[in-house]
């Protein structure tokens, strides 16, 4: 099957009302994204948070549309027949069209986030095998890629990760706690709000062999007080909203690694969690920066 796109810019008309439209005028598809560069960070589950410039893409079947069908859907959403623009999208497989481009990475000396479809040779490596899907968290984002940068060096030290309970709050893919476990941690909890994170957490545990040791927590009260390690990859706000909360979990001593904080708000949360840990940042790239704290007895 060859598919037609057809895409034009919101520029305030309700998303709701041009989805219908072109779901009636036969769309196969509709897609929103971001027209200016302006990313939506971690909307809450079941929120639609657009972007300021948002542009529709629909997709609809080549060899069904008709020739009015341009000028019927710019009437239906209120537009111009040239504000839409038209595009010919072979048909491909899908499947694996997404994946092109998620190839092997390296994280410090031994970590590698690896897809299923690919391989490492190096004997000492430690790979976490993950594709990307969902839920966030492979690598790719600065935030994520400092987080287990350190992870790796944490455990070429000693004691390393061994025996050490780990929590990954706002867990996204798990992806943390998962390369936590295979550096060496005794067992992790990972909790997050949304329910798709859950699900992927739970299938990339089961991929990596790590589910014996990994709890899915649907519940911040299902996490035990005590553990000796936090991570949390999620934004600065809800850091700093988290922050007592986040701290009553870990024992005196234990350590956290704070990402996902632009550098403009480094110093904000780092006065925010003063109380309870000895922060600093340990890294920072494209803008963002990764703090670690130690928490006080």
């Amino acid at each position: 099957m060859s598919y037609l796109e057809l895409s034009f810019d919101l520029s305030g008309l309700p998303p709701e009302a041009a989805e219908a439209a072109c779901f009636e005028s036969g769309a196969l598809s509709v897609t929103l994204s971001d027209a200016s560069d302006d990313p939506v960070l971690e909307p809450k589950p079941g929120e639609l948070r657009l972007w300021r410039h948002t542009r529709l893409q629909a997709l609809f079947d080549a060899s069904r549309a008709q020739p009015s069908l341009i000028a019927a859907l710019a009437a239906a959403v209120g537009r111009a027949p040239e504000e839409l623009q038209a595009r010919a999208i072979p048909d491909r497989v899908w499947e694996r069209e997404w994946l092109r481009d998620f190839r092997p990475m390296s994280f410090g000396r031994r970590l590698w986030i690896c897809p299923r479809h690919e391989s490492i040779a190096d004997p000492r490596a430690v790979v976490v095998r993950l594709d990307p899907g969902l839920a966030f968290g492979t690598g790719t984002h600065p935030s994520t890629a400092m987080c287990l940068q350190w992870l790796d060096g944490v455990a070429c030290e000693s004691p390393g990760l061994e025996q050490v309970a780990v929590v990954d709050y706002g867990c996204g893919s798990g992806v943390l706690a998962i390369a936590a476990l295979k550096l060496g941690a005794c067992g992790a909890h990972a909790y997050d709000i949304d329910p798709q994170a859950l699900l992927a957490t739970t299938q990339n545990a089961a991929d990596n062999a790590v589910e014996d040791r990994l709890t899915v927590c649907a519940d911040a009260m299902q996490i035990p007080a005590g553990r000796g390690l936090l991570l949390a990859n999620i934004l600065a706000a809800t850091l700093i909203e988290l922050r007592q909360e986040l701290a009553q979990l870990l024992t005196g001593g234990a350590r956290c690694i704070l990402s996902g904080i632009l550098v403009e708000q480094e110093a904000e949360v780092i006065e925010a969690f003063a109380p309870w840990f000895e922060m600093s940042r340990f890294a920072q790239r494209d803008g963002w920066a990764s703090l670690r704290g130690i928490r006080r007895t």
